[in-house]
């Protein structure tokens, strides 16, 4: 019995007349998500993408996980082909594929979807017989067309049948690389991954950036850092980190700044280091984990003295939420454990003990322009370390 993978589209059906380079792109990044596993043909029709196996000893589970964490997808299920598009095949096919899920359930009921009107048997009686020929076989069954354990849905095609038990929930959003693309400032929190996991699922291709200041961060920050990325990748597909030397820069910010204005100073120099990098990506747009007041450097006022240092759009999307409900995002995108490692990052560096929490522009640019850091900007971007980041 021949197994496939059915895929429905998610808001990609709402577009107009680019709807199929969205489909094309999702085609695409599926592809990636699978390359590993072996060959599949991948096709789409009727809103739907079907992937096919082209070898037995591919591992449909590993599949079909992988396949829940592409952007763009509402649901997705394992299906059996049946050997012909007619009822016989569907009947005979059926009992045997979904034997498992039925021997467990109590109740089930039985969906048709008749895309090809020239089928016999319209979706009513296609659904009547099969549950009669179900009832027979697990007499233990009964129906409930409410609240059903199990689903069992038939699906006619133009060019094939198939039957399958109920969808799983897919991941959602639109495919990577439909939105544009943007650079994340990537520290090794738990904030800074969910963010590049939400604009990844807006169709946000990522390139990434990070600061580092050794000695007093370490190659395990770094390394923690590298992991992270590689379970956002998961959903983001792959992607470049680069990784900034900030050790001189943050050693002058010690030395020549004002120490109530160092956090806020830091920001603004990330950040306009970070829309230099972006732009040579190809990038138009930067992201960060920043929450509204969770600490000094997002108070409204700092927020607004760190957005002046960059011409760029800045996406911030976590601004409107907790603490508790970016710590459930990160356990659902695997990433909190990772977070949580005692590796510092360069954002813990001669933290302030009373930083200003509601800067005034004029005072935040004089102390940056009086200390003159341009320099030392030319010479950590001229020696930018380069990683590329493949899923976990």
């Amino acid at each position: 019995m021949k197994e496939i993978i059915l895929i429905k589209d998610g808001e990609i059906v709402l577009k107009g007349l680019n709807r199929r380079q969205f489909e094309d792109v999702l085609k695409k990044n599926i592809r990636i998500a699978l390359h590993e596993l072996g060959k599949f043909e991948i096709t789409s029709a009727q809103s739907t993408i079907t992937v096919k196996p082209l070898s037995e000893d591919i591992d449909l589970d590993e599949a079909c996980d992988r396949v829940g964490r592409v952007f763009g997808i509402v649901s997705y299920s394992r299906a059996a082909l049946c050997e012909e598009k007619s009822m016989e095949s569907v009947l005979a096919t059926a009992p045997v594929y979904l034997e498992k899920q039925l021997r467990k359930a109590k109740t089930f009921k039985v969906e048709a979807k008749r895309s090809d009107k020239k089928f016999p048997l319209k979706s009513p009686e296609i659904s009547r017989e099969l549950g009669g020929v179900l009832l027979s076989k697990f007499p233990h069954l009964r129906v409930d067309v409410h609240h059903p354990d199990v689903t069992v849905t038939v699906e006619i095609r133009d060019y094939a049948a198939y039957v399958r038990a109920d969808a799983i929930r897919g991941a959602g959003g639109i495919p990577v690389g439909t939105g544009g693309k943007a650079a994340v400032l990537i520290s090794g929190g738990i904030d800074s991954p969910v963010a590049a996991y939400m604009m990844a699922k807006r169709g946000l291709k990522l390139t990434a950036i990070h600061f580092a200041s050794p000695p007093y961060t370490s190659q395990r920050a770094e390394e923690k850092v590298v992991r992270l990325l590689q379970k956002v990748s998961r959903y983001a597909t792959p992607m470049t980190m680069y990784t900034v030397p900030f050790t001189e820069i943050q050693e002058k910010l010690r030395d020549d700044c004002p120490e109530e204005l160092f956090t806020i100073i830091m920001r603004r120099l990330m950040m306009q280091m970070a829309e230099r990098i972006a732009k040579d990506n190809g990038c138009a747009a930067l992201i960060t984990g920043e929450s509204l007041g969770q600490v000094a450097s997002q108070t409204i006022g700092a927020l607004g003295c760190t957005d002046e240092a960059t011409d760029m759009v800045v996406f911030r999307p976590l601004i409107g939420m907790d603490k508790q409900e970016i710590i459930d995002i990160s356990y659902k995108i695997d990433t909190y454990e990772t977070s949580i490692e005692p590796y510092e990052d360069c954002c813990t560096v001669f933290t302030p003990k009373h930083p200003r929490t509601k800067p005034i522009l004029k005072f935040v640019k004089a102390a940056q322009e009086q200390a003159g850091f341009e320099p030392l900007i030319e010479k950590a971007l001229q020696n930018l370390k380069v990683t590329q980041i493949y899923p976990e």
